[in-house]
């Protein structure tokens, strides 16, 4: 008797583990929450926001950087996903785009080719990378080639996010208004 109520506690507890500790729940995932540029333009129709645009080639070394470091900098990924829709676009992918009524395509002219979208993204200026930030409505408000550390990046991101790129000049945020919103973080 004993032992199959021993037999009948382990068999309880061995449940209790299998199934009490297990979440329908999705924990956040790591990182900037990417999503394609067709999710985020469907998005912005919903729930508007910012958005930011990492445009990049497979074969860009400095996007491969940015990736690594800027984009896994704790107070980058923790601003992004609360404030943009954060989108990965490559500039070389061949799949077409279609956003509203406006249809985007590769273009194979040139040495490795480049899609319509990522032109019309840096101004028909391609360099990897380029962070590009969008209004609410879908508006380019700047592209930013280069890559940028994360502390730059923040600035960069901050600055356009909370609208001082309508009130001031970026320098001037920089020396001030940055260090005072941002000097205990």
């Amino acid at each position: 008797m004993k032992r199959s109520a021993l037999f009948l506690v382990i068999a309880l507890v061995m449940f209790a583990f299998s199934t009490g500790f297990k979440s329908d729940k999705k924990l956040p995932a790591e990182g900037i929450q990417w999503m394609t540029i067709e999710e985020a333009y469907a998005k912005i129709q919903q729930e508007p926001r910012k958005i930011m645009i990492d445009v990049y080639t497979d074969w860009c070394g400095w996007c491969k950087v940015m990736d690594r470091e800027t984009f896994k900098n704790k107070a980058v990924v923790d601003y992004v996903n609360r404030k943009y829709y954060a989108v990965k676009l490559d500039a070389e992918q061949k799949k077409a785009i279609t956003l509203g009524d406006k249809k985007f395509e590769f273009q194979s002219e040139g040495g490795r080719g480049i899609h319509q979208l990522a032109l019309a993204l840096t101004n028909n200026q391609p360099s990897y990378p380029t962070t590009v930030f969008l209004d609410d409505k879908f508006n380019m408000i700047q592209p930013s080639p280069g890559y940028m550390k994360p502390k730059g990046f923040h600035q960069v991101i901050t600055f356009i996010g909370e609208d001082y790129h309508k009130k001031e000049a970026f320098d001037v945020y920089k020396s001030k208004t940055y260090k005072d919103l941002f000097a205990a973080k």
